[in-house]
């Protein structure tokens, strides 16, 4: 499937979320369970969508000592997803160990590291006490990385292009806050369309409330669609 859009199911159960899965194709994008709807409804979840057809992209951004993280990696592998992250600001040794359990047990879901979430700003990184700016913190993030054994990163559109020239074309960059020309900014603050978006670097795009909250679902897909043929 090559379509680079992953739909996000922000939605607070499985019986909520499946209305609007049953209006999508699954040969036109892939779908993102986040934290909230994995712990409603659990791994049953998963299931339900792998009958459907979809790819999952299991976003639980994991970050904990090494051992945790690369177990929870390899449960979630184990069922079957397409796509789970870690968070890369858990360090060199919790990213190798992740890469490690699914080497070792030949799953071949895609490992990808968060490094900024696009809800941060310069002044929300320095009341953490990171001193770079977000573009900076999140080029050095990718390259650790990169480094660590991860297939690609969770990242802004705005460092797209940055992190393939840092880490090559072949490692994925996922980029949220991508907002349609006739959706809200809501509250990220580091945006953009989605044909802007993949000529910025971007690999794949996710989008949630544009198309999930849609009077029609499949319409607003088909008019992201056009906007990256435009």
């Amino acid at each position: 499937m090559s379509s680079p859009l992953i739909i996000a199911l922000d939605h607070a159960s499985l019986d909520a979320a499946l209305p609007l899965v049953d209006q999508l194709d699954p040969q036109r994008c892939r779908l993102k369970v986040g934290k909230e709807l994995f712990v409603r409804s659990g791994p049953q979840v998963l299931d339900a969508l792998h009958r459907r057809g979809f790819e999952v992209f299991l976003d639980l951004k994991f970050h904990d000592i090494p051992n945790t993280v690369a177990a929870a990696v390899h449960a979630a592998a184990d069922h079957g997803v397409w796509m789970v992250n870690v968070h890369a600001s858990g360090g060199r040794h919790m990213m190798q160990a992740a890469r490690d359990v699914l080497v070792r047990n030949s799953l071949p879901t895609h490992l990808i590291a968060v490094t900024v979430l696009t809800s941060m700003d310069d002044e929300t990184l320095a009341e953490t006490g990171v001193t770079r700016s977000a573009g900076k913190q999140a080029l050095a993030l990718a390259g650790l990385a990169r480094e660590s054994g991860m297939a690609g990163v969770v990242c802004s559109a705005r460092e797209a292009g940055a992190v393939a020239a840092q880490c090559g074309q072949d490692f994925l960059r996922v980029t949220p806050g991508i907002r349609p020309a006739f959706a809200r900014r809501d509250d990220q603050h580091r945006v953009m369309t989605p044909g802007e978006a993949m000529q910025a670097g971007s690999t794949h795009l996710v989008i949630g409330r544009p198309v999930t909250r849609a009077d029609d679902p499949m319409a607003a897909l088909v008019a992201i669609e056009q906007e990256l043929l435009e």
